[in-house]
This record gives C-alpha cells, structure tokens and sequence, in this order.
C-alpha cells in the first residue's frame, strides 16, 4: 500500500470515528493508532482545551516521562519559547513543526534543549484541532533522531485536525448533561509559588479525586491546577483579574477553577478553588460546542432570558427577519424545533437538579 492510500484510507477512518459521539479520551483512544499509521511518531502529546482560553483541560502523554508535566505548563504559560500552543492556534494551518518554526535551528526552542534532545528526540510536529476558529484540543507528535516531519505529515494533520474538532465538541455535546451532582461545597487547594501542592481543604478531596489526583508522594499534580495557577503567577498585573478555568472532571460534572494569590508569612502562595461550573459557566462552552457563531450565541442567550424576536432585534441593532434566520439556523443545530425547546436543550439539566433540592439562589442568580 502505498503512502498516498494508506492516508487516505486513515483519513476516512477518522472521520468515521469522529462521528461517533465519543467521548474525549475515548476518541483519544480510538484516533491515535489511526493517525500514528499515517504520522508515524515515537512519542504523542495530546491535551483537550477550553477554547475560550486555550487552557488544557485534559493531557495524556506516551513515551514522556509524566514528570515533565509542570515543565510544559511553566514552558506554555510563563517563559517564550518557539511554536508554542497560542503560536499555533493562530497559524493559519493550525500545524507547524519545530524544523519549520526554527529555520532549522531546533536547539533555538528551550524545550527541545532542555527536554526532548537529552531524550533522544528530533523534530515534533503541532497541530491544533480547531473549526471555526475555536480550538478544542491539541497533539504533539516527536520523532527520535534525525527524522523530520515531511510536508505530507503536514498536510495530513491539517486535513483530520477539523475532523477531530468536530469530534471532541460532538463528545462534549453528548456528555454535557450526563450527571448532575448537586450540594458539594467549593474545594480550596493551596500551591506554593513553585506550584507544588502544599494542602487542601476536606472539601477539596472529592473534586481531587474526580481529577485524577491520589495525593500520594509520587502522584502528579492534575494539569488542570497546574494550568490555572501558572497563569496567574505569569501575570505582573494584580488588577489583571482572577484566572479562571472551566473543565468536566472525569465523573462527568461540569466544574470551574479560580486562581488567586494567598499572602503567608513565607511568602505568597497560590489558593486554587474548585466550585460547581453554574449556568453562567456552563451555558456559553456547551453553545459553543454545538457549533453556534458568536451571533448565534448571543441570540440563544436572550432566548434564554425569555426576550421576544422584537426585542433581540432591538438590543442587537438587526432586523426581526435576521433573528428568525439566526434562531432557523440555531434549531438545526442544536436539533430542536422551538425555543421552549432550545431552552429545555441547553440548560434543563443545570437548573433543574438545584431547584429539586430547593436550593437557595445565590448574588449571581444561579444556585448558591
């Protein structure tokens, strides 16, 4: 078989599993055999992101050593390097290698210096998984030696990488009203300004867990923290506002992480809280990952409010025959016909649950 037939046949292949409804690691599991047959690699780094900060909110890694976890967050968020994540986010392909981002010169990049070339490693090959301009996730793939990424390496990746995005936002779409669980308190873990956990509240135990974190001496720090406190001790600005991080934990709940700083008499330490994802959080991720536009979001949310075609029409400044073709192309999307079920669709299963418990409502208008 041929290259040129053995990735179009891996191209088909993933489309086809990109159309099942998997769920994030899931999908992981099922594509990487499928690409490494086309790309060959000796090592993968893959991670999901938020998309409205770029954040990772999931990481898998084969043939890394996991202790170089805190390396890559300090690395992506804290210190320049060459084709970093935002780079290639914004590159016009969304794929890059290393040999093309260095001009050749790969020991320019504090990465492959101080990481990948004592490993025995050449070139990587980025590819963001983005539609839409909305990056859901990312993969790294590493070659030992002297064995660079080929332009038909490139072109590949660029052709499956939207098909993948479409996969993990279908995974999302499918997994984001899978389990409501209601009544845990907010967790508090505090990281020294290193970024190593130095304790946690009781409260915290639980949502630890749901990250994948045992608390053991050889246990790694969830990339999730790491993300989320390493961005607020990159920001010299202390008025430059709280960091902020939405993620599904692996029981399936929706949740968001706030990073603030924590004065000590050693110093200041880092205090991350992790907190029920309300209404507010959760309703613009799972808009966008039924794929609607920046308007379409927007319209949704005052449907939501209850507002009339008349009065979106009014506060977005566009006619009342511009809603209703904005609404008609919302409903195909989301695969509702009216907006009562639009409404039901996207926020049922983040309301409904709390007001079962009567739980009061809180200073923001969701459930305190």
């Amino acid at each position: 078989m041929t290259g040129d037939i053995m990735r179009r046949d891996a191209t088909q292949s993933i489309i086809e599993v990109c159309q099942l409804g998997l769920d994030p690691e899931a999908l992981r599991t099922r594509l990487l055999p499928l690409l490494r047959r086309a790309v060959p690699a000796d090592a993968v780094w893959w991670a999901t992101s938020d998309p409205a900060t770029l954040l990772f909110t999931g990481t898998y890694q084969d043939q890394i050593p996991t202790s170089t976890k805190s390396y890559f967050v300090h690395n992506e968020f804290l210190t320049d390097d060459v084709n970093k994540w935002t780079d290639v986010a914004r590159h016009k392909d969304g794929v890059r290698t290393l040999r093309e981002a260095t001009g050749g010169l790969m020991s320019r990049s504090a990465r492959y210096a101080e990481i990948f070339e004592p490993l025995g490693f050449g070139d990587e090959l980025r590819a963001v998984f983005r539609i839409h301009g909305a990056s859901w996730g990312f993969v790294c793939l590493h070659r030992e030696g002297r064995r660079p990424f080929l332009h038909e390496d490139v072109q590949f990746m660029k052709r499956v990488a939207p098909h993948v995005a479409l996969g993990l936002r279908a995974g999302l779409v499918v997994a984001a009203v899978d389990n409501a669980h209601v009544g845990d308190a907010p967790g508090v873990v505090l990281l020294s300004s290193e970024l190593a956990v130095t304790g946690w509240t009781p409260a915290a135990e639980p949502w630890l867990a749901e990250l994948g974190y045992s608390g053991d001496a050889d246990a790694q720090i969830p990339t999730e923290l790491l993300a989320v406190a390493a961005r607020l001790r990159g920001r010299d600005d202390p008025n430059a506002g709280i960091p902020r991080l939405r993620i599904r934990t692996r029981n399936g709940r929706w949740a968001v992480l706030h990073a603030s700083r924590l004065p000590t008499r050693d110093g200041d330490a880092i205090a991350v809280i992790i907190d029920n994802a309300g209404a507010a959080e959760v309703a613009p991720i799972i808009m966008l990952a039924y794929g609607l536009s920046a308007q379409e979001r927007t319209i949704t949310g005052m449907v939501c409010q209850g507002m009339s075609t008349l009065e979106i029409a009014a506060q977005a400044r566009i006619s009342s025959n511009t809603v209703q073709d904005h609404l008609k192309s919302v409903f195909d999307k989301v695969g509702v016909r009216s907006r009562r079920e639009l409404v039901v669709q996207i926020l049922r299963d983040h309301y409904v649950p709390h007001a079962q418990t009567r739980r009061e409502v809180g200073p923001t208008g969701f459930f305190a």
